[in-house]
């Protein structure tokens, strides 16, 4: 009888154990992502405001070689729609894909 009460306390030992060792991989992948995450989202948020004071830059500009500052606006406006339904037919799956790639890769890693 002792010999059994060993072997299922051995066990759930090592269930608990293998349930905490899951636990930590997971939260050191997590980490790993997020941490790899956060310096890309950080020059993403430097080049969307780069961006954005130069289009209102150029908005003015072209806003007053058409004679009227909101001319310039609209301009902008219909060049990022085109931009953004061009990107999207025919750009949206490869960059799906390596979105996706690059996230498994972190995952994996």
């Amino acid at each position: 009888m002792n010999l059994i009460e060993s072997l299922l306390e051995n066990a759930t030992d090592y269930g608990k154990t293998s349930y905490e060792l899951a636990k930590l991989k997971a939260v050191d992948k997590t980490a790993d992502v997020v941490s790899s995450l956060l310096p890309h989202c950080l020059v993403l948020v430097i080049i969307a405001l780069s961006v954005f004071l130069v289009s209102i830059g150029l908005a003015y500009w072209i806003g007053e070689i058409l004679g009227k500052i909101y001319y310039g606006f609209f301009v902008i406006a219909a060049f990022y729609a085109l931009s953004g339904i061009l990107i999207h037919f025919f750009m949206h799956d490869w960059i799906k894909k390596c979105v996706s790639d690059n996230f498994i890769k972190q995952v994996l890693k």
